[in-house]
Parts: C-alpha cells; sequence; structure tokens
C-alpha cells in the first residue's frame, strides 16, 4: 500500500568531485563543475514545494563547495531536514561555519586503524576523520560514524564501537556497501548474518531492511521494490533532475529554474512510472534510494526500516528537530 506519493528526500549533488579515491566509488573519476548558488536556492525552494523534508548534500565530497554553509542554513530556513556526509579531511578547517546547520552530520570510516582506512579510501585521511571527531563534540555537535560493510572489513567495527561512539555516545551507522547492476560487492550470507547481530546493539543504527533486501536477492523488476523516481530528487551539479536515480542516470533533464513544473511534466512522469522495473534496476540494493522507498510505501521492507528508522531517532533526537523545523515552516 502506498503511503506517499510525493518526493521526500532531495539528493543534492554539490559536485562530483572528491578529494579522496575510495576502492568501493568511481564518482571521483568523473568531471565536474560546482552547482551554482542561484540555482540551488531556487531548487531548494521548488523541492519544499514538492513535498521533500530532507535534503542531502552530497557528492563527491561535499565540503569542497565553500558555499556549503550558505544552502545548509537556506535549507533550514525553508523547514528542510539537513544531512552531509563527509570524509572529514576538511571538516575542521570549515567546522565552525558549519555549526548548527546540519541536522545529520556523518563522518565516513571504514577500520579501526589508519593503515586499512586509509587503504580503503585512497588516501591519508583516517588521523582527519579523529581530529573531526574532537572538533565537532568541542563545538557542542554530535557526528555519527558512517561505516560502510564489505566482506572484508567487518571485523573492524567491534573497536569503532567501542574506542569510538560508546564513549563518545555517537550513533554507528552501519550501511551495507553499495550493489547494483552488476557493480559493486555482494555481501555473502556469513556477513549478513554478522550484520544482523550488530543491528540490535546499542548506538548501532543499520536498517534491518538492507538485510532483507539483499538476502532477497535485491530489486525484483516484475515486483519492483524501489521507489527511487517518485521517492527522491536527484539534482546534478549540471543543474539536472536526473531520474530515476544518480547511479543509472536513464535520463537528465535541465531544470532552468522550473523544478516543481518540470518534475510534474509527461516526460519527467514517463520514466518516474518505470522506477525499478528498467533492466538495470533488476537486483539493485542502493542505500540511499532504498531507504526512502521502504519509508513511502508500506510492506515488510516498510516495517523493519520503521523499527531501524525509530531507534535512531530516539538516540540523535531527530524527530525533535523534525518537529521543530516543522513549525518553523509553517511559521515562515
Amino acid at each position: 500500500m502506498r503511503l506517499v506519493r510525493h518526493p521526500v528526500l532531495c539528493n543534492y549533488y554539490l559536485t562530483y568531485r572528491c578529494n579522496a579515491r575510495c576502492s568501493f566509488c568511481d564518482i571521483w573519476e568523473r568531471p565536474s563543475p560546482y552547482a551554482h548558488r542561484e540555482a540551488v536556492f531556487q531548487n531548494l525552494k521548488d523541492a519544499r514545494r514538492l513535498g521533500v523534508d530532507i535534503v542531502d548534500f552530497t557528492g563527491g565530497e561535499p565540503l569542497l563547495h565553500r558555499e556549503l554553509p550558505d544552502f545548509l542554513e537556506y535549507a533550514q530556513t525553508l523547514g528542510l531536514i539537513t544531512t552531509v556526509t563527509t570524509n572529514a579531511l576538511l571538516y575542521p578547517k570549515y567546522a565552525e561555519a558549519l555549526k548548527g546547520k546540519i541536522d545529520m552530520l556523518h563522518f565516513s570510516l571504514d577500520a579501526a586503524d589508519a593503515e586499512s582506512h586509509d587503504s580503503i579510501r585512497g588516501v591519508r585521511c583516517f588521523e582527519h576523520v579523529m581530529r573531526s571527531i574532537e572538533v565537532a563534540l568541542a563545538l557542542g555537535e554530535r557526528p555519527d560514524i558512517l561505516f560502510t560493510a564489505t566482506n572484508h572489513n567487518l571485523h573492524h567495527i567491534q573497536r569503532i564501537w567501542e574506542n569510538i561512539c560508546l564513549p563518545n555516545r555517537l550513533v554507528l551507522i552501519i550501511n551495507p556497501v553499495f550493489h547494483y547492476n552488476e557493480v559493486g560487492e555482494a555481501l555473502t550470507p556469513e556477513s549478513l548474518n554478522i550484520l544482523r547481530q550488530w543491528a540490535r546493539k546499542p548506538w548501532v543504527y543499520l536498517n534491518e531492511a538492507f538485510l532483507k533486501l539483499r538476502a532477497d536477492g535485491g530489486n525484483d523488476i516484475r515486483k519492483p521494490v524501489c521507489r527511487a523516481g517518485s521517492s527522491t530528487l536527484v539534482i546534478s551539479p549540471q543543474n539536472e533532475l536526473v531520474v530515476p536515480c544518480y547511479h543509472l542516470s536513464a535520463a537528465r533533464f535541465p531544470i532552468k529554474n522550473n523544478l516543481f513544473e518540470l518534475y510534474h511534466s509527461a516526460q519527467v512522469q514517463k520514466w518516474i512510472r518505470q522506477e525499478g522495473r528498467l533492466s538495470g534496476c533488476e537486483g539493485c540494493a542502493i542505500n540511499c534510494y532504498m531507504q526512502p522507498s521502504f519509508a513511502v510505501e508500506m510492506n515488510t521492507y516498510w516495517w523493519l526500516a520503521l523499527r531501524s528508522t525509530l531507534k535512531y531517532n530516539y538516540m540523535k533526537g531527530t524527530w525533535r528537530r523534525y518537529l521543530y523545523q516543522k513549525i518553523k515552516a509553517r511559521k515562515a
């Protein structure tokens, strides 16, 4: 049963450029401009009008965009919940400017020691993550530690949880590595079993629907669970609406200051109706599109995701921020 029929999330790619070279990601290989200020402001306004609640400023590395603090502040004035994931290389430099403007701040950390983490990320950044945690805590921020789980780094979870998250009361977000269209690494049944055990630990957020989806073989184009096109707006640094998602990029439409009208146009809606049904959608298990998909349609995945989401909101107090933003937006 479909519960919500409008987009709830905007994945806003400020640039595809990145100062890391992660082994499980190829976005840094793409040439890219930076999103323009005027376009970002207009698109955020239209996204809110379309019903979006959360904007994820992403990349590439979003902190490479020097106007990110302005974008975050404007998004919050519109009543949007803001989220940013960073490799933390630049966070200490911009921490003061970002303070209070990111509702869900994530620092990527994929191993418990510098050698292993830096090997995965392709650059020396472990010490920057450690320093960023110190800086954030000193500013009163509570960053989440985002761990991308593969078949090869699960043994690092215990040390990160015990040495970093529990002492500082920081949420450890465990995200299974992306797997789509024969790209990425499929987690083994053994790895999925290990992750199921971690999903119930205190100060750990692991969306159990992600695990079931992988155990089920990912998205089935004959009976799709993916609702990426209708639940998520994807905006490129070139100011394009990308459908049905960034990774498939079946079609791109120049926005030209008319995101609201463009989204409702026949040409865009044609692609949205095919969400989860295109050949490239078979077996897909991409977290950033499945999470909003689980939120808009009631099914087995919805119930599993709800349990995990309520746990995260309780640990973080995000529900208070959500209500505050809603009230603030209505008054504006």
